[in-house]
């Protein structure tokens, strides 16, 4: 007989080589793994919605924790507090619910939400969050951009090749993207059914470049449409993971 649960988690991932589980590299799927394996005494399966990168944190990761034939049974309430108490300060299961025995994280997800923050000034308390940019950024410009980028577009210029995923398409239909301000932080937020490798990090670059006057809105709306630009170097312009938030998951 196997259970399965829905968990919702939070992590700062600064001090991680990314979700994904790895050989030889500490990995919030695998600090998860090995606590919820204690728990039960056996083997468990756990699955995130999304694969987030080295550095990259959330605040909504969605997982799915599957047991099969377990040592030990938990309702919801006992496995959050066991959970909590055996994992390490950097990562926090907010929510814990019994699922279908055939729900899956990544495969049954609509959408996911990421969020990206540019900080504008330095900041001595948030610096592992942020993306401190220490020149003007023309947030209209960074705005502009940021519109053209909801619909279906070929995201081929701003994907870095998954040696997993050799022949995934490199269409994505964006629900939503935008650029806002908050005080001294500038936010760029993007909704999708799901996202090419690197693609937000990598968009996020890009919009910055546009907000310091070195891309043209017209330079970024050719790439949103799969063209490459001369001058432009996307793959050196990939945003440092500490800005970037995977926000929510939609089911």
């Amino acid at each position: 007989m196997a259970g399965v649960y829905k968990l919702t988690i939070e992590y700062d991932g600064s001090k991680y080589s990314g979700w994904q589980t790895q050989v030889n590299a500490r990995t919030v799927q695998g600090e998860l793994q090995r606590v919820a394996d204690e728990i039960f005494g056996v083997e468990t399966d756990i699955h995130g919605a999304g694969r987030t990168d080295s550095g990259v944190h959330a605040l909504g990761q969605v997982a799915h924790l599957k047991v099969r034939n377990p040592l030990r049974k938990f309702s919801c309430g006992q496995l959050l507090r066991e959970l909590n108490d055996r994992l390490p300060s950097s990562i926090a299961v907010i929510a814990c619910e019994d699922a279908p025995g055939r729900f899956h994280a990544r495969h049954d997800a609509v959408s996911r939400t990421y969020f990206y923050q540019y900080s504008t000034r330095k900041t001595a308390l948030s610096k592992r969050f942020v993306w401190w940019i220490k020149e003007p950024l023309d947030i209209a410009k960074m705005q502009a951009a940021a519109a053209m980028i909801a619909g279906r577009h070929d995201f081929v210029q701003f994907r870095a090749k998954d040696p997993s995923r050799p022949e995934e398409s490199t269409v994505v239909v964006v629900n939503t993207a935008e650029v806002g301000v908050d005080g001294d932080m500038v936010v760029f937020r993007i909704e999708a059914s799901h996202f090419l490798w690197k693609m937000v990090r990598r968009l996020a670059g890009t919009l910055a470049k546009v907000g310091l006057g070195e891309v043209s809105v017209e330079q970024f709306a050719a790439l949103i449409e799969g063209q490459k630009a001369a001058g432009t170097d996307i793959a050196a312009w990939t945003a440092p993971g500490s800005g970037l938030f995977l926000e929510s998951v939609q089911y």
